[in-house]
């Protein structure tokens, strides 16, 4: 290929003559122009040439689409600081009685786990033959009737039962909604809406906290009870929502809805415009790796996930993201009022509000993250996170192992110290993983394996909330404070195992990926960059060279 030499900013750069931009001049620049690195050269400037106008009518309704599937990750997130605080309360204990650790404890907490993974499979043939609306519609219909059940129990066994039912449903919405939140915004929204979306477990957990807290005041039976009820209010959105929004644009293409794709595409990626550069890459790129006889219309067939590279190196992604992203220490967060208990915390109101400090601080890190998903290098934030969730975790586990040797005279400033070091760990593991968590698995997934993928995914993180919910409870009664030092350990495992086998995704389209898996070493692939010439009005005029990041 010819080279030359052309002077950007000051510095000679060896520019080869690939032409990003159409115009005839692509070559030549102004002696303003800047060199930028960016993952993919084309992607960047198509984007620099569609400008979408965020608060036009369409984006607003873009927004929207994303809230609704963001309200069901708030279905998922609610349970998870909800039954932490109602075990607690005293009424719930008269009707149950079945303590705060031990088996019961642990039944009650892991049948909605149990639940969550048989449903998975459904929800994969729902979102696949039916459209990733008509699975979020689903998933909480049947949540609400889980909620029903629960919620009118007086026995241990339709307890577990409504709360078997309440995991079946989740676990539907959670392959139909993440798939949908990354299918629909423009490349360069993907990170923050998908990410957005993630964080709707902070939209659950927290009003789940301050109800629970709330409710903790009433002294009949209505003080656990209302807060199951509440969990329905996001369904209830959700149920409503589904029928003002558009379905995905991949799956339109994938099942032969050409048109609808396009016009889609042309509406909320072009600002009207189906000739836009963005558009125009997209449509070419759909057509080209979404294949209308792909094993989507094929319910049953995970082959592709063993037998192909390009599979493997995939489901690697979303094995890691989903195992790490559940059992890194996050898990202890189920028994919040425990943990508080073992650092000195004995009242019941201060326990519940800890617990809603503690989804509040979480919250702030997650969406911070949030703000940053589409720029910061997601494998980079996965190893130094993981890292620091280890100191975080090995300072909380030392002090409590200080505070346990002071027996009945502990000192107030070791639990301070013990109870603002859990908090920090919260922090930077909401950073490192809530936004990711939705993120890299609907990445790493092409479109006509995501919902399987998903379901497999969602498998995989019910099965370690079940060792979480289930081994918890009986680790924090029988070891106490000793149970943490396996997340140190474990979380140092985690960041070897992200520098090696991590696969970075930030910056290309979902269709780009697929050049990086098929690629021998697609951990080496992902981390090649282009690097453009931009012009001051922002267009890229060339791209001149392809290097490691």
């Amino acid at each position: 290929m010819e080279e030359k030499e052309i002077n950007v900013g000051g510095v000679l750069v060896s520019q080869e003559h690939v032409a990003v931009h159409g115009d005839a001049g692509a070559t030549t620049s102004s002696p303003h122009a800047k060199s930028k690195v960016v993952h993919n050269a084309e992607l960047y400037a198509a984007i620099q040439e569609t400008k979408i106008d965020y608060k036009s009518k369409n984006s607003l309704h873009l927004y929207f689409a994303v809230l609704v599937a963001f309200c069901c990750a708030c279905a998922n997130g609610y349970d998870g600081s909800l039954l932490t605080g109602i075990v607690a309360m005293e009424h719930f204990q008269n009707t149950f009685h079945s303590g705060k650790t031990g088996t019961i404890v642990a039944i009650m907490f892991s049948l909605y786990t149990v639940g969550a993974m048989v449903g998975s499979p459904f929800g994969a043939i729902l979102s696949d033959r039916y459209g990733r609306r008509v699975g979020m519609f689903s998933g909480c219909s049947v949540i609400i009737v889980g909620m029903i059940i629960a919620s009118t129990a007086y026995t241990i066994a339709q307890f577990v039962v409504g709360r078997f039912v309440l995991g079946f449903g989740i676990s539907i919405v959670t392959v139909a909604a993440p798939a949908y939140a990354v299918e629909i915004p423009p490349p360069h929204w993907r990170g923050r809406a998908t990410g957005f979306y993630n964080c709707g477990w902070f939209g659950g957990s927290i009003p789940a906290a301050a109800v629970v807290y709330g409710c903790n005041k009433i002294q009949n039976d209505y003080s656990w009870r209302i807060p199951l009820i509440v969990q329905a209010f996001a369904c209830i959105v959700v149920l409503f929502g589904v029928w003002f929004i558009p379905e995905s644009p991949r799956y339109l293409m994938a099942n032969g809805r050409e048109e609808e794709a396009i016009a889609f595409l042309a509406k909320y990626h072009g600002n009207g415009d189906p000739n836009s550069k963005l558009v125009q890459l997209e449509i070419e790129e759909m057509k080209e790796g979404i294949r209308q006889d792909g094993i989507d219309k094929r319910p049953l067939d995970y082959r592709p996930f063993l037998f192909t590279h390009s599979g493997r190196w995939r489901i690697l992604q979303v094995l890691m993201i989903s195992i790490f992203g559940q059992f890194s220490g996050n898990g202890l967060g189920y028994f919040n009022t425990t943990i508080f208990e073992i650092i000195g915390v004995s009242s019941i109101e201060q326990q519940l509000a800890y617990n809603l400090l503690n989804s509040v601080l979480s919250a702030v890190g997650a969406l911070t993250a949030v703000a940053y998903t589409d720029t910061m290098p997601r494998r980079k934030v996965l190893i130094f996170g993981t890292l620091a969730c280890v100191a975080a975790l090995a300072t909380n586990s030392g002090l409590s192992a200080a505070l346990d040797l002071q027996g009945e005279n502990i000192q107030e400033s070791y639990a301070k110290g013990a109870l603002a070091s859990y908090f920090l760990f919260n922090i930077i593991f909401s950073f490192t993983y809530t936004p990711l968590q939705g993120v890299i698995p609907t990445e790493a997934l092409e479109t006509t394996t995501r919902a399987k993928g998903l379901a497999f995914s969602s498998v995989i993180v019910y099965a370690m909330g079940f060792i979480n919910q289930f081994a918890g409870p009986i680790a924090l009664g029988n070891i106490g404070y000793k149970y943490i030092y396996v997340f140190v350990g474990w979380d140092l495992v985690e960041t070897v195992l992200w520098y090696f086998f991590g696969v970075e995704s930030q910056g290309r389209t979902l269709e780009q990926l697929e050049w990086v898996y098929n690629q021998p070493n697609p951990v080496k692939a992902s981390l090649k960059v282009d690097r453009v010439i931009v012009e001051e009005d922002g267009r890229v005029k060339a791209k001149v060279e392809t290097s490691n990041a």
